[in-house]
């Protein structure tokens, strides 16, 4: 499998954004799935070899579903904002943890698969015919259903992009524009260059140690080095199969715990944010405002502002007036530079 596109075993915890865009009202671009990955089909119209449909979960009670590739499609799956799930097949666990906003998932044909939805979701869902997919270049192996399968591809900005395309035209997404748009997605896919070599996914022993390790010094300085060290091995084995397990980077991990610590801080305190950006290890709160925005989509004060109105609330007018912080540098460790 391409492991260093994989996401497995990422145990992160998630709270979705307040802010997050709900598609669960109003009019819909494409029809709404009443059955995971199962889009409406009307009586006596064909299937057409593209087909796109959205599926939404707004609860936050645990959801399961199940379903099978049918033998000539591809599934593609974009997460229109970010939830927390799991994939599995069998025994065998595909993915784990927080799914950001724009993370793509392809499915081969004729594969089954188990979902456990977590949190409130949106996804944008492509079932491509296998016709669909372009043919090899000249001088390159045709391209096996098997490369394809449970790909995982974490904050894919292209895909992403695709399909903000297609949400924000609404209803004047003609079937001609938006299958351009599916066609243009499965050619991104079908090009990528599978890994040169496979690399082991970290063994969940050591991963517990790492994960233990950032839950308790979350708040302090802590290099790739330090985070190999608790692993037993050296940096360039640890960074790989860290990937390899997780499908972050040891950076984007340590700064995901701090922001999902920093939005409790947020939430249920009135800690000043200079303060809440060192309470959870960063060095100024320029740095922790731009990789706050980054993760959420919003600012640390707007964020504190529309979580603490929502409930109260349904209008975000109250946040307007919140100004952004000052730019400022952003310091890391030097191995993380």
């Amino acid at each position: 499998m391409l492991t260093d596109m994989q996401a497995v075993g990422a145990r992160l915890t998630h709270q979705p954004g307040p802010r997050e865009p709900d598609f669960s009202q109003g009019p819909r671009a494409f029809p709404h799935e009443r059955k995971w990955r199962q889009p409406d089909q009307r009586a006596g119209v064909a299937r057409e070899d593209i087909t796109i449909s959205r599926f939404t979960y707004a609860q936050t009670a645990v959801r399961r579903e199940e379903a099978t590739t049918p033998p000539d499609r591809y599934f593609f799956s974009v997460a229109l904002k970010s939830t927390r799930l799991k994939l599995s097949r069998g025994s065998q666990t595909i993915f784990d943890g927080t799914m950001p906003a724009g993370t793509l998932y392809v499915g081969a044909p004729s594969k089954p698969l188990r979902a456990q939805f977590h949190a409130p979701c949106d996804f944008l869902h492509f079932h491509i015919s296998t016709s669909c997919l372009p043919s090899p270049q000249p001088g390159t192996d045709p391209l096996a259903p098997e490369c394809l399968n449970d790909l995982v591809l974490l904050r894919d900005p292209f895909a992403g992009q695709l399909a903000k395309v297609l949400t924000e035209q609404g209803h004047s997404a003609d079937r001609e524009f938006a299958r351009c748009i599916a066609q243009t997605l499965a050619m991104h896919v079908a090009r990528r260059e599978p890994p040169r070599a496979k690399v082991n996914a970290l063994p969940k022993w050591r991963l517990r140690r790492v994960e233990e390790y950032v839950r308790a010094r979350f708040d302090r300085a802590i290099s790739l080095s330090d985070l190999a060290r608790v692993a037993g091995l050296s940096r360039m084995h640890f960074a790989a199969q860290f990937r390899a397990a997780t499908g972050y980077r040891p950076r984007e991990y340590l700064l995901q715990q701090r922001i999902e610590h920093a939005k409790s801080l947020l939430s249920n305190t009135e800690t000043p944010l200079a303060e809440a950006a060192l309470a959870v290890g960063f060095c100024t709160q320029a740095h922790f405002s731009t990789v706050f925005k980054r993760v959420t989509g919003d600012t640390p004060a707007r964020w504190r502002c529309t979580s603490r109105n929502a409930l109260a609330s349904p209008g975000l007018a109250d946040c307007d007036a919140v100004p952004a912080p000052a730019p400022g540098s952003h310091i890391l460790p030097a191995d993380f530079q």
